[in-house]
């Protein structure tokens, strides 16, 4: 019984496997043939196009070649051209009143101060006095002298009272000398209780203060005098030797803002410890220049020619530096990365040594956002201000 029922449940298993055989490969055979076809239209469908990347604008200039001076650059210090010291001229007085301050520009003969001088106009009337009587009393002696000249030789009076009464002319006179000049000593003391201003410029210091009494010598101002200051540069020994009187510097002040000098003169001998010698240049008036700033110059020696482009055509990149080049004549051209050398930097404009020609085309604004290849687009004349003045703004 148990072997008939192995033999009917034996072939029932075989004909379970085949059937799930053949439906694995009939899915099979349905999936192969669904990617084909998906396979078939993806290939012939048509694929969308890549975008193009759109034309930068930029500005166009030309390489220029230009006269540039041959510069030596040296520091140096700024200090007064001269400073005078205002002091006290007498002694033992008040500071009555104070009429200037640090900062303040003034002219010759003005009023800085005046000092308490009740004292001395007391003391000038009480001279003035003095010098009355002792002229009064010269004049009677002289008249004395005269009478007795004039009994002379008469016998009435001897010649010992003669000389007496001339050497008590003499001496009233003297008396009046000397009356006359306390007198004048008084009122020059007078005058100098009116501090004035022994030049025109500009006042650098004040240590005088009101209510102070002050001793003859002390220091109440100081005055730049004129206003001028000088530069004082610092060169060595083969620099000063190519430097002469009047020429010009450019200086770099700390604040950012410019000065110009000219060589006024220069040291005859170097400093023993530094081994620099100094050259002296007058700082031009209306500058932000002044006293104790420490800035460089540039002397002006020779000139010379030099290929110029705006220092926005220069782009350094991987410590090279770089101008873009334009690669056809249409409005819409490539542009090439050129390297080049570059030299002397003046204002806006930068020097180039090496690898450029004078009237070569390269891109003056927008260099800093090209790289080799790029298509470009060039401004027309119309829209070049404008664009300058936004990278300009960016900047």
């Amino acid at each position: 019984m148990l072997q008939s029922a192995k033999h009917v449940v034996r072939p029932a298993l075989r004909s379970g496997r085949r059937l799930v055989w053949v439906l694995a490969t009939f899915t099979i055979i349905v999936l192969s043939i669904a990617f084909t076809v998906w396979s078939l239209r993806e290939h012939h469908s048509p694929r969308p196009a890549a975008p193009t990347a759109s034309a930068l604008t930029v500005t166009e200039v030309l390489a220029r070649t230009t006269e540039w001076p041959t510069t030596l650059d040296a520091p140096g210090a700024i200090a007064p051209w001269q400073e005078a010291v205002v002091g006290s001229q007498t002694s033992g007085l008040r500071i009555a009143e104070l009429h200037v301050g640090v900062g303040d520009v003034v002219r010759r003969g003005q009023l800085l101060a005046r000092f308490d001088a009740a004292m001395l106009r007391a003391d000038e009337a009480q001279l003035l006095a003095g010098l009355a009587q002792a002229e009064s009393l010269a004049a009677q002696a002289d008249a004395n002298r005269e009478r007795a000249l004039q009994l002379k030789g008469s016998g009435g009076i001897s010649e010992q009272e003669i000389l007496q009464y001339v050497t008590q002319a003499a001496t009233a006179r003297a008396q009046v000398d000397s009356a006359r000049a306390q007198l004048n000593s008084k009122r020059l003391q007078l005058r100098h209780a009116d501090v004035i201003a022994p030049d025109d410029g500009e006042i650098s210091a004040r240590s005088a203060t009101l209510g102070a009494v002050a001793s003859s010598g002390q220091e109440l101002f100081r005055l730049v005098r004129q206003s001028r200051l000088e530069w004082r540069g610092e060169l060595t020994a083969g620099q000063i030797a190519a430097v002469t009187l009047g020429q010009s510097v450019s200086l770099a002040l700390p604040d950012g803002g410019t000065a110009q000098a000219r060589i006024r003169q220069i040291a005859p001998l170097l400093d023993e410890r530094s081994r620099l010698g100094v050259v002296y240049a007058d700082i031009a008036p209306g500058s932000t220049a002044r006293g104790g700033m420490y800035a460089s110059g540039q002397i002006a020696l020779t000139t010379s020619n030099a290929l110029v482009v705006p220092a926005s055509s220069v782009v350094i990149r991987d410590g090279r530096s770089f101008v873009f080049r334009f690669i056809g004549s249409e409005a819409t051209r490539k542009v090439r990365a050129q390297a080049v050398t570059t030299g002397r930097r003046r204002g806006t404009e930068i020097e180039i040594l090496q690898n450029l020609a004078q009237g070569d085309h390269v891109v003056a604004q927008g260099a800093g956002l090209l790289n080799d290849g790029d298509t470009v687009r060039v401004a027309s004349p119309s829209v070049t201000a404008p664009l300058a003045a936004l990278t300009l703004n960016k900047g």
